[in-house]
């Protein structure tokens, strides 16, 4: 699975925090809500995503408790 994402994070060694802004429909009101996430996500030294960055990520295998998305590449820098 291929998520985009903000990186609001990079302060732990080799892990980034990625915000995932996304909507959900409310059938009862018909009407969208705007919700966000913020997964941990693999940051490779070959990669090395900084604060404000615009990443790409995959689903992998458990990398530790939380982190369970590699971050791929980066497609926009800031």
């Amino acid at each position: 699975m291929l998520v985009t994402g903000t990186v609001v994070s990079d302060k732990v060694k080799k892990t980034a925090i990625v915000k995932l802004d996304y909507t959900r429909y409310i059938y009862k009101y018909e009407r969208y809500l705007r919700k966000r996430s913020r997964i941990p996500a693999h940051n490779p030294e070959c990669i090395n995503a900084k604060l404000g960055d615009t990443v790409n990520m995959h689903e992998t295998r458990r990398l530790s408790k939380t982190k369970s998305f590699v971050i791929t590449g980066i497609e926009k820098k800031e």
